[in-house]
């Protein structure tokens, strides 16, 4: 397996939408109301919103390509483009998903081990995340990879209020 890391600029506005969409509708869209959903993706994944993500310079997006293929990507926040925690130390990691056809080849260990590096080189102290409290597969994915359960918050689809665990991984243990 061949895979490549590529950071994202605004030549790749139109493949970050299309990966967007298709990962967080083949992750999610089964299980919400249609209309919070639709409510959700039309914002978060509208061309404008990403474009405008991408111009914060605390914001990174990568691409993951198997070969020539566009296959998963990320998304990384420092300081003030933290969702919640907003420390200097930290990074969010704020999306990580890879397409459906290539899940369960090892692509998201292989991000995740990329992530794990890129924070360092920020020499960031841990990286936190929040996932949705009832997706069972990625907790138990972020939990082999040493990353621990530290709080809970919200999290909205639409109108629909869901929660996230907050989780961490602290960069002391890379390698350890």
């Amino acid at each position: 397996m061949n895979l490549q890391l590529k950071k994202c600029d605004l030549d790749s506005l139109k493949d970050l939408v299309g990966i967007s969409l298709a990962t967080f509708a083949a992750a999610f869209e089964k299980d919400n109301n249609p209309l919070d959903f639709k409510t959700y993706v039309d914002f978060s994944f509208a061309p404008a919103q990403l474009r405008s993500e991408l111009l914060n310079s605390d914001t990174d997006f990568y691409f993951v390509y198997r070969d020539a293929t566009l296959v998963g990507y990320f998304k990384l926040n420092r300081n003030s483009a933290q969702t919640d925690i907003k420390l200097p130390e930290a990074i969010e990691l704020e999306r990580i998903y890879v397409l459906a056809e290539y899940i369960g080849k090892g692509i998201g260990q292989w991000m995740l081990d990329r992530i794990k590096i890129i924070a360092s080189d920020y020499k960031k102290e841990f990286i936190w995340l929040g996932v949705w409290e009832k997706n069972a597969k990625a907790i138990t994915f972020y939990k082999k990879n040493r990353f621990t359960k530290f709080g809970m918050h919200p999290y909205f689809i639409g109108s629909d209020k869901q929660m996230d665990w907050l989780m961490r991984f602290d960069l002391t243990t890379f390698n350890a």
